[in-house]
């Protein structure tokens, strides 16, 4: 007679193993193109992908394995923070919650705590076999793929904007990228000549992944996060013929994707570096 429970902890645990996965390719493009020698390295149950740039979204370290228990999830939060206190500037230690056994889970405050990590955010990882989805049509908005210089400094502000950082650590993680022209499916969501919104796609082994996803404070609450974003499902689908698609969405984005066919599966935590 089979357990369930086994069964739903290995559902759990290669849906964990799969959001992690595609946090650590997608980044080592985006890393790379920012600083052809940032630190990308693989190490035993740790990947770091950091650019060492002010925008520390792109100064990223996650744990990679599964079924960890409490002693190895204390060694390598430890671990992780002695890089980050090696560095110049700030980033986040990315935990894929269900890659923990149910020991360590209890035991994850504590022990961030004593590798001098304190919490940040909560995440949540999706996924689904989605794609293609419709070319959206949105009565305020057209959609302008980035290309440009100018571009890519609308982009950067508005992440800036709506996760509160100051305008120049946005644009020092994306102006000047060839990256993001090329490689990225990436839309603004205009508003007449305003940029309002802006999501972006990119395949990453076989599937295509969702990233900065973000709308202009001033202008949320009337679907422009999900149409731009549906545009950049759209266009990278289009392109690539991938049917699959996934993200990690934050406490704000997590109601909307639901809608356009994505599944929820593990909870990520953010830590940064106490203070």
């Amino acid at each position: 007679m089979t357990d369930p429970t086994a069964s739903t902890a290995s559902t759990a645990s290669t849906a964990s193993i799969e959001s992690a996965r595609q946090l650590t390719v997608a980044w080592r493009g985006l890393v790379l193109d920012r600083d052809a020698d940032a630190d990308v390295r693989d190490l035993p149950g740790i990947a770091v992908r950091w650019a060492d740039c002010q925008f520390s979204f792109y100064n990223t370290i996650t744990l990679t394995e599964s079924g960890v228990g409490p002693d190895v999830l204390a060694q390598r939060l430890t671990q992780a923070g002695d890089i980050m206190r090696a560095k110049k500037h700030p980033g986040f230690l990315w935990l894929f919650e269900d890659l923990l056994d149910g020991e360590a889970r209890t035991t994850l405050t504590a022990a961030a705590e004593r590798a001098g990590l304190q919490y940040a955010f909560p995440g949540t990882g999706m996924a689904g076999d989605l794609l293609p989805v419709p070319d959206p049509v949105h009565p305020d908005l057209t959609f302008v793929r980035v290309r440009t210089e100018e571009h890519l400094r609308a982009y950067a502000d508005l992440q800036s904007r709506a996760y509160g950082f100051p305008l120049e650590e946005g644009r020092d993680g994306l102006i000047g990228s060839a990256h993001w022209t090329s490689e990225m499916y990436a839309y603004l969501a205009m508003r007449g000549d305003v940029p309002v919104a802006c999501a972006a796609t990119v395949e990453a082994e076989g599937r295509l992944f969702v990233a900065f996803v973000a709308t202009d404070p001033e202008w949320q609450r009337r679907g422009y996060g999900e149409a731009v974003t549906r545009k950049a499902l759209y266009e990278g689908a289009t392109a690539t013929g991938l049917t699959r698609a996934t993200l990690h969405a934050t406490v704000a984005g997590a109601p909307v994707y639901p809608r356009i066919g994505f599944e929820p599966n593990t909870p990520i935590h953010f830590y940064n570096l106490a203070e």
